[in-house]
């Protein structure tokens, strides 16, 4: 089994375009919400969202490229060139099939069906865009990513909803560990702030229908009213050890556990009693050779819906029992809200560059506690040395991913 370190590192957010914009944003508690602009929300209950703000796809490919992706690929080929850049990889230096992608999106592109759609309809099916197919579907992120910096080596998209980018990064750290590649690029995409995906996840009663930003998103407060929809993307480079030594890379941090199961409970509630996520959490650290008592944060879930705050409290408590109230427990998604399949990777990131930094960022607006939800939620942001972060996922299908992030040490 090869050891496997992060060396790079890429984030497109609704708090900054970079990981170092992204990484101040947590600093200052910075909120990504605004009114929604990319459509007309008159009719809409839900009117807040995330977006991604002063993208311009022409700073990260050619504008012929950029006309032939749609806004999820397009974020995904962003984090990845930073992501490339800030590990230093030399693609003329490496076997070109050891370099691989996994890269997922929980959707793709639901505004180019929805266009398409309406042209259809109005026009009939020969006005429909002819890339109308290679536009939407969600396997195309990790397929543009190859392609823009010529990766050849395993290219997969796992598709697990709310999971999604866990999983693929939890896929890319298997493929490395088990001597299938010797960099693998992971992560997850997501641009789903269109008409059908508000009004869908509104009708889920999933969405806060919140109008103040500073209250639309409070994860494990009592006065929580549901997520607020977030987009962009996140991607790592996953390397294996000696590989990384030998060229002379930074290592960030080492991933060092994965853990990932099914509640095979229900198709939008997470398991009550919280086992499944319990367990992914358990096969993590089983998988890293610790102790659930070397464990002392956790990047949660968290999304601010009643049923997944309440299920992953216990999910923790199951997991940890009494170590659980000495756990810091914060969720990213209090500032930048819930990017879907870009989810598990933007917290990925966050979760190293807080142990990098000895920083744990506090859950911005986590006020009120709520029965049965004792746990330390990080009300404030805690200057703190940790040797272990583990990061949640949870996804619509009973869908549980957890992985295990270490400092890395020789």
């Amino acid at each position: 089994m090869k050891r496997v370190v992060v060396t790079g590192m890429g984030a497109i957010t609704p708090i900054g375009n970079s990981v170092e914009e992204y990484w101040n944003g947590m600093k200052e508690g910075k909120l990504g919400f605004t009114k929604i602009t990319k459509f007309d929300t008159t009719d809409f209950k839900a009117t807040i969202a995330a977006e991604v703000k002063d993208f311009e796809p022409k700073n990260y490919m050619d504008p012929k490229s950029a006309r032939r992706m749609e806004s999820f690929c397009q974020y995904a080929v962003a984090a990845a060139k930073e992501a490339m850049e800030d590990a230093k990889i030399d693609m003329e230096k490496e076997d070109v099939f050891r370099v691989g992608c996994a890269i997922g999106s929980g959707i793709g592109s639901l505004d180019v069906f929805e266009q398409n759609h309406k042209k259809l309809l109005e026009k009939g099916p020969s006005r429909m865009n002819p890339l109308l197919i290679p536009l939407m579907i969600s396997n195309m992120a990790a397929g543009n990513v190859s392609i823009q910096f010529g990766l050849k080596g395993k290219s997969i998209n796992v598709v697990t909803a709310c999971a999604t980018g866990t999983h693929c990064i939890g896929e890319a750290f298997r493929t490395i560990q088990y001597g299938d590649a010797d960099i693998m690029l992971a992560g997850g995409t997501e641009s789903s702030i269109t008409p059908v995906g508000i009004a869908g996840f509104t009708g889920l009663t999933a969405l806060s229908t919140e109008t103040d930003v500073t209250k639309c998103s409070l994860p494990f407060d009592k006065n929580r009213s549901g997520f607020v929809m977030g987009e962009g993307a996140g991607v790592v480079v996953l390397e294996e050890l000696e590989h990384a030594k030998k060229r002379g890379a930074k290592i960030y941090a080492e991933v060092v556990g994965y853990g990932t199961t099914s509640d095979a409970y229900h198709i939008t509630s997470p398991a009550e009693d919280g086992m499944g996520a319990a367990n992914a959490m358990l096969f993590a650290i089983r998988d890293a050779k610790i102790s659930p008592e070397d464990v002392t944060y956790i990047n949660a879930h968290g999304t601010a819906t009643h049923h997944n705050d309440l299920f992953e409290t216990r999910a923790i408590k199951l997991a940890f029992k009494e170590h659980a109230k000495d756990i810091k427990v914060n969720s990213t998604k209090s500032m930048i809200g819930h990017l879907l399949g870009a989810a598990g990777a933007v917290e990925f990131i966050a979760c190293v560059k807080q142990m990098e930094n000895g920083y744990i960022h506090r859950t911005v607006g986590y006020e009120t506690p709520d029965e049965e939800m004792d746990l330390n939620y990080c009300k404030e942001a805690v200057n703190e040395e940790f040797d272990y972060a583990l990061s949640n996922s949870l996804g619509f299908g009973g869908h549980n991913a957890s992985i295990l992030i270490g400092k890395y040490k020789e």
